[in-house]
Order: structure tokens, then sequence, then C-alpha cells
């Protein structure tokens, strides 16, 4: 179960930072919990709504039901004279005199046989389960959406970031070149290369910073535009790739998958209730039973105070609901099919996304264990080769090159990763920062 203190405090602290931005526009730092948090509050109750969670609930309440009774009161024999002169033990003898009306009083309970209540009952239990097994899914599939738009951010940032070390290491450089070509130390051609560099990496920062400016939108509109959200910029916070499963073998951990995704457990929820309303169905042909009893006073009668009962029973002669019970009987097939189908997919979910879960987390390793501190050497013994006049200015510039690129595929390694890490948790059905996680109380329910 969330904490639901920490969800409120994290809300407020994330309205208070966004209302306080002054007029430059001072960027916003956000981070991952913050952003889920953002989302589900203005969310979730559309979420929530979408999947008629409520109306399930009041159909269970409708499902099981007891008929209500039947009062009926009548009057009859209503004249101005009722009955006038009748020899009826209740009436008066003589001849002017009038009886008076008569008065039936009868009460009338249907009563359902064949356990109708009691299936319709679990059926409509059943619906809730599955809507709620909707809801828990789409909590699964949205997190992981808002993560993606959260990371790809981060990655722009990542980039600009980078432009705008190399567009200031470029500045330094050209200062440098400048005296050396004063010197007569490098020819002007040389100094024109490395300058058009400097202006192609202040190109490259420009395309970065559109490209952080698209990111914001794009997490802005999953987020339903909050104010400021252009001004949010992504904390830089990688996750702690706890243990969800990835030492497991792919058999093991599809197991642990079909017995936790969310979709699956709903498609199983609705094959039951289908279960049950096949059964509804076939029972249907089993009347049900109105039993009926009352009291009737009648002075005209010779038995001024009665008692009657009765029984009205159904007879299933020429229908006996077969169309109700195939058209139940379809429904069932079509749910078992669904299951089958849902239950592929988990597997092969969980199969692609341990697969890139491997492949990202080797890459990233791999850049870690001194591809970067390569990159970054190389970079500095040919900015260092070329100032002594040691190498050719095509080398300097292809040092550069590289050792941007180098950078640039670290940080898309890093973010894939963390996609990857992400998504082998949702094909898992597991929320991996559940207790970080801050929206409201019914998402604290459905995310465990």
């Amino acid at each position: 179960m969330l904490n639901k203190s920490y969800i409120t405090a994290t809300s407020l602290l994330l309205l208070l930072s966004l209302s306080s931005t002054n007029i430059y526009a001072q960027k916003i730092e956000i981070s991952v919990d913050e952003t889920l948090a953002l989302f589900y509050q203005r969310n979730l109750e559309l979420i929530a709504a979408q999947y008629n969670i409520d109306q399930s609930k009041a159909d269970e309440v409708i499902a099981s039901a007891i008929p209500n009774p039947t009062l009926s009161i009548q009057i009859l024999e209503i004249a101005r004279n009722a009955n006038q002169g009748s020899l009826a033990q209740g009436c008066n003898p003589s001849p002017t005199a009038s009886c008076g009306v008569a008065q039936y009083y009868s009460f009338s309970q249907l009563i359902e046989v064949a356990g109708k209540r009691g299936l319709r009952m679990q059926s409509s239990s059943f619906a809730s389960e599955a809507a709620e097994g909707d809801f828990r899914d789409a909590i699964r599939i949205f997190s992981n959406m808002v993560r993606d738009a959260y990371y790809q951010l981060l990655q722009m940032q990542k980039n600009q970031w980078l432009a705008q070390e190399i567009v200031d290491h470029y500045k330094e450089i050209i200062e440098a070149n400048r005296l050396r070509l004063k010197m007569g130390d490098i020819s002007e051609s040389e100094f024109l290369r490395v300058k058009m560099e400097a202006i192609r990496a202040e190109t490259d920062l420009d395309n970065a910073h559109t490209a952080v400016e698209q990111a914001q939108a794009g997490l802005a509109v999953i987020l339903r535009w909050p104010d400021n959200s252009l001004q949010f910029e992504a904390k830089e916070q990688w996750p702690d790739t706890v243990d969800i499963g990835q030492t497991l073998s792919r058999e093991e951990l599809m197991n642990k998958a079909i017995q936790l995704r969310p979709d699956l457990q709903a498609d199983k929820l609705r094959a039951n209730q289908a279960d049950k309303l096949l059964d509804l169905a076939r029972r249907l042909k089993y009347p049900d039973v109105t039993v009926n009893a009352g009291y009737a006073r009648d002075p005209s009668n010779n038995n001024l105070n009665s008692f009657f009962v009765g029984v009205n029973v159904p007879i299933p002669l020429f229908y006996q609901y077969q169309g109700e019970a195939d058209k139940a009987a379809v429904m069932l097939n079509q749910s078992r099919v669904a299951v089958e189908q849902t239950e592929l997919a988990v597997r092969n979910d969980v199969v692609s996304a341990l697969s890139t879960w491997i492949n990202t987390d080797k890459i990233v390793e791999r850049f870690k264990a001194g591809l970067l501190i390569d990159a970054k050497a190389v970079r500095d013994s040919s900015e260092l080769a070329y100032s002594k006049g040691a190498t050719s200015v095509l080398d300097f510039i292809e040092a550069q090159r590289n050792y941007k690129n180098i950078m640039r595929d670290y940080y898309e390694a890093l973010i894939n990763r963390t996609n990857a890490y992400y998504d082998l948790a949702k094909s898992l059905g597991i929320e991996p920062n559940a207790d970080n996680v801050s929206g409201n109380n019914k998402v604290s329910e459905v995310v465990k």
C-alpha cells in the first residue's frame, strides 16, 4: 500500500514549486516520481471513469437484489347501494339496506429458483474484479508512457549539455588558434576548418535546444499541459535497478508474468464471468415461482371474512431459452480465446523485454568499462598534439567528432537501458517503485 502522506506532500511541494516560478522562466527540476504524481493527480479520475469501476460496483448491488414483494389492495362492488337487500350472512336483512363494498388485500413475492440470483452475483463480482484488473493494467501502461516521455526529455537535455560543452570547448580552441595564426604556426585554411567545426557545433546546439523544447512539449501533453510545463527540466535520476527477476530463466519469468499480469488476470475473470452467465442461461428454463396470499372481506358473500393463497408458475412449453444458452456459450468460447491470445502476448512481451534488457545492460557496462575514458583521452591527446603541430587538423577534428558521437551513444544507451528495465517490469506486471509513485489513495490501492 502506498504512503498517502508522501503522496500529498509530494504533490503539494510540486504545485508550490510550479506557482513560485519567476518571470524569467527559471527551470523547474522535476523528478520522475514527481512527474508520475502530477500525471495521476490530473488524470486518475478520467482513467478510472473510462473503466467504469463504479458502474461495476453498482451492477453488483443490482445483481444481489432480491425482488421486492407486491402489496395489492382492491375495493370492489363500489355502487350507490352496493348489494342492497342481499341475503348474505354479512348483510343487513332489511331489503332497503346496503351491504357495502368488498375489500381484498393480497401480498405476492417472486421466488427465484435454481440458484439464478447466486449466479448473477458471482458473474457481476467477476465483472467488477475484471474492471479493476483493466484499471491496474492501465496504470501499468500509463506509468511507462510517462517515464518514456520523461527520459526522452532527459536524453535531449544530456545532448544539449554535451553540445554546449563542445561549443564552449571550441571557443577556447578558436582563441588559441587565433594566436597561433598570428604567429604563423598554422595556416589560415586550418584555422578556417576549425572555425567551421565550431559553427557546426553551434548548429548542433541549436538543434539540441529545439529537441529539448519538443520533448518538454511532449511531456506537457501527457501531463495535460500544467502551468509552466515548458520550464520543466528532468533531473538526472536513474532508477535503482532492484532485482525484479533479471536473473531468472525465461520460463520462470514467463510463469511469473502469467501470475501477475493484470490484463491476463482480467481476461481470466471475464472468462469466469462468461462461464457463470452460461450456467445462468441454461437455468432460465426453470421457471420462477410467484407466491401470493391475501385476505378478503366481502359483505355480500356468505363468508364475510376469508383468506386465500396461490402460486403462479410460467410454463416453458414453447420456448426454453435455448437462444440465450447458445449466445452465452459463444461468449464463453470468445473469452477463452482471448485468454489464450493474451497469454501468448505476455510470453512474447517477457522474452522481448528480457532480451532488450540484457543487451542494453551489456552496452552500458561496455561504455563504463573504459570506452568513455578512452574517448576523452583520445580527444585530449589529439588536441594536445595538434596544439604542438604534431598532428593534422583533420585528425584533430575527427577526434572531436568521435568524442561527441561516443558521448551521444552513451547517453542513448543509458536511456535505452532505463526504458528496458521499466519495460521488463511492465512485461512482468510489476511496479518496481510502487512506494514512490504518487497520485492519490486510489492509485495506492491498485498499484500493488
